[in-house]
């Protein structure tokens, strides 16, 4: 996941808390134990010794944002104007569209992120 505040939320630990049956006290936001900061949050949550576990991309470099692309130009070239009968025609028409796309118009994406602060 990105680093979004949402991702790393009280609601969050105490979901994954739930799923991977753990029972401790978790504490209380802003005040004690795992829900007290967004780094306890996050430390619980990336606990490599937890059934489910969360890994975080690292800001300003997120794979996300070159999926978030793809899915983009695939909904903009395809999808914006397709109707189909079936899912089976669905599919068969994005994969002929992603074949389409790799021998044409696939390019890498141009990160242009340099590490400075964004002026406001």
């Amino acid at each position: 996941m990105d680093q979004l505040n949402t991702h790393k939320s009280p609601e969050m630990v105490k979901w994954i808390a739930g799923e991977c049956g753990i029972t401790e006290d978790l504490g209380v936001e802003r005040k004690r134990g795992i829900l007290e900061s967004m780094k306890s949050r996050q430390n619980f949550l990336s606990d490599e010794t937890h059934q489910i576990r969360i890994v975080y991309t690292p800001k300003h470099s997120s794979w996300l944002n070159q999926i978030e692309i793809w899915f983009s130009i695939l909904s903009k070239r395809l999808l914006k104007r397709l109707s189909t009968t079936s899912l089976g025609e669905l599919c068969t028409k994005i994969n002929n569209f992603i074949l389409f796309f790799n021998e044409t118009m696939a390019k890498p994406f141009k990160w242009t992120y340099e590490g400075k602060a964004l002026m406001v």
